[in-house]
């Protein structure tokens, strides 16, 4: 039988051992805030529960996830300066590498549009599958930041460092069919098949053989992120730094008021 858990900003599905994780702030386009990072820590907290075996996280509405929200703004550090590094440490970088060391396999289910560290989210899980209409993007230096939320580390993983690069420096869109071919994806699917399709490939990984995936998991996780925790320390270093300089301030200006930026390389 299935079972419904409403946490304010995520709504937790269970049915037949897959965990459904539905980011559930439609009106921002389920853009990060506290309330957020808090819910997706105790997402994590039930999907390590006995009676989960898979894990899929989706959004509600048209997005997977438009990334930090902006318009919350951010409590000021000691100088003045938005302070980007305590959300970071404290909620989004635990949620992430929580997804990554979870033993059960983790599917993203990417609905829409999956944008800074909501594409970050998205790249953490095991399997990657998207419809053909969303795109993945770091838009990070579009308001003067770098990539966060893991994305330096599962970027280049998953598609080298020249596309990595590209992501990073260029800020541009990776529509759903681009980002397969590239394999920073696995599979796009055509818009009309998407909900079959996942319903089916999340039913499969909750009946699989669990203790093999988690196996699985850590294998990959020895090869290819061991250095994970530093990594994502460096990334709340960095962005602290470039969130106290007037280009940070300006890319947020420039977002809000929806005009192309102005930066002075400050």
């Amino acid at each position: 039988m299935a079972a419904e858990t409403q946490l304010e900003t995520i709504n937790l599905h269970l049915d037949g051992g897959e965990l459904r994780v539905e980011l559930a702030r439609p009106d921002t386009l389920n853009a990060w805030n506290t309330q957020l990072g808090e819910d997706l820590l105790a997402a994590l907290d039930r999907a390590r529960a006995d009676d989960v075996r898979a894990v899929t996280i989706t959004g509600a509405g048209r997005a997977f996830s438009s990334g930090a929200d902006l318009r919350a703004g951010f409590n000021p550090t000691p100088e003045g300066h938005p302070d980007v590094h305590t959300p970071l440490t404290e909620l989004y970088h635990p949620a992430i590498s929580g997804l990554r060391r979870l033993e059960k396999p983790v599917l993203a289910a990417v609905n829409g549009p999956a944008v800074g560290i909501g594409c970050s989210l998205a790249l953490a899980c095991d399997l990657v599958v998207a419809r053909e209409s969303a795109y993945l993007l770091l838009a990070f230096i579009n308001i003067g930041l770098v990539p966060d939320g893991g994305s330096s580390l599962f970027v280049p993983a998953r598609v080298g460092f020249t596309r990595a690069a590209q992501m990073a420096l260029l800020g541009e869109r990776v529509p759903a069919p681009q980002a397969a071919e590239w394999g920073l994806i696995n599979r796009a699917i055509p818009d009309e098949e998407f909900e079959a399709e996942v319903a089916a490939l999340g039913r499969r990984l909750a009946t699989g053989p669990t203790r093999a995936y988690a196996a699985a998991k850590r294998q990959l996780n020895a090869w290819l992120y061991e250095r994970m925790e530093d990594q994502l320390a460096l990334e709340a270093g960095l962005q602290q730094e470039v969130a106290a300089s007037p280009d940070f301030i300006e890319g947020v200006t420039a977002f809000l008021q929806k005009r192309p930026p102005e930066f002075k390389g400050a």
